[in-house]
């Protein structure tokens, strides 16, 4: 059997395994058979991670929750959050096509804004149909309902952010933004046509544009490679964040074909303590930041309910092991 044939043997194996999906017992067992050592977990695990994001949106938490189980020795202390699936949605060949061209490009990753707007470009390969369940399914999660009914938010001031004093919330958001040349909002939301998604996913992809950064410094992530794919396991355990499923699925993809072992147990570690410190601290999508730009990062912390995040590994090691 030649490489390119084996190759493509795995990738159907994988495909089929997103499809046929899987609960809390699928998701446990693997996470205990990687621990193993197991040669098959690594895809075993990417796949329901994978189809959680393409095929049944409605497992996302109970699959998650179990690999936390499986992986951590504890699932989040949280409520759970189901969904009844229907059919398995259906996946098309360009989404396959795109996804395996991310997969196999050893360069994907290595440039952030790239990454971001190729993982994006594959949520617009979804049908319609399915951004309906996605929509259901975020009403499931804590906070949201009350937060979308706000309406979509305006645009941030970088003068309001400007006048702020150092230290505080805005200063330390504006400081990411004039110093460090980060946007207000990650993508533009106009070009994106969010406001052409069925609510409330065309508030919750709005809101988390703006949001990214706050969030970041308010739970603790620093803007580093590990912590971003930490915040991404953040966000989704908040309210489901679809983007942030599927580039989850996507990185443990591309680990379980090029780094199985090395990568996705150092992966699941990252992903796994962030999407549990996401479940355990209240939602916060409806807080109205312009309200606090000027008060310091601790005291906000306090009152919203907000631990840092504690990393399993240092915030800059992925930097560092390019380096060297």
């Amino acid at each position: 059997m030649t490489e390119s044939t084996a190759q493509d043997e795995r990738t159907d194996q994988f495909v089929a395994a997103v499809m046929a999906g899987g609960g809390s017992e699928s998701a446990r067992a693997g996470a205990r058979a990687l621990r193993a050592g197991d040669p098959t977990a690594p895809d075993r695990v990417a796949a329901l991670c994978m189809s959680a994001a393409l095929v049944a949106p409605e497992l996302l938490v109970e699959v998650y929750d179990a690999l936390c189980e499986g992986w951590l020795g504890g699932a989040p202390a949280a409520e759970p959050i189901a969904g009844t699936p229907t059919t398995p949605a259906p996946v098309s060949d360009d989404m396959w096509r795109a996804l395996w061209a991310l997969v196999f490009d050893p360069d994907a990753g290595r440039d952030p804004a790239d990454i971001t707007v190729r993982t994006a470009a594959l949520t617009g390969l979804l049908s319609p149909q399915f951004n309906h369940r996605l929509a259901a399914m975020a009403m499931r999660y804590p906070g949201v309902a009350g937060a979308a009914a706000s309406g979509m938010p305006p645009r941030f001031s970088l003068d309001a952010l400007e006048r702020c004093p150092k230290g505080s919330l805005g200063g330390q958001l504006h400081s990411l933004v004039v110093d460090d040349g980060f946007d207000l909002e990650v993508l533009d939301r106009d070009s994106l046509g969010l406001a052409e998604l069925p609510p409330p996913l065309d508030y919750l992809n709005v809101r988390i544009l703006q949001c990214h950064d706050i969030w970041h410094v308010v739970a603790g992530y620093q803007t580093t490679g590990l912590h971003e794919v930490g915040i991404s396991g953040f966000q989704m355990a908040q309210f489901g964040h679809h983007y942030s499923s599927m580039f989850l699925g996507l990185v443990l993809t591309k680990v379980a074909f090029t780094q199985p072992f090395e990568g996705t147990g150092f992966l699941l570690d990252t992903i796994l303590s962030a999407y549990k410190h996401g479940r355990e601290t209240p939602p916060l999508l409806g807080v109205v930041w312009e309200e606090i730009w000027d008060r310091p990062v601790d005291e906000i912390r306090g009152e919203l309910g907000v631990s840092p995040y504690e990393s399993p590994y240092p915030a800059g090691l992925l930097e560092d092991l390019r380096a060297s």
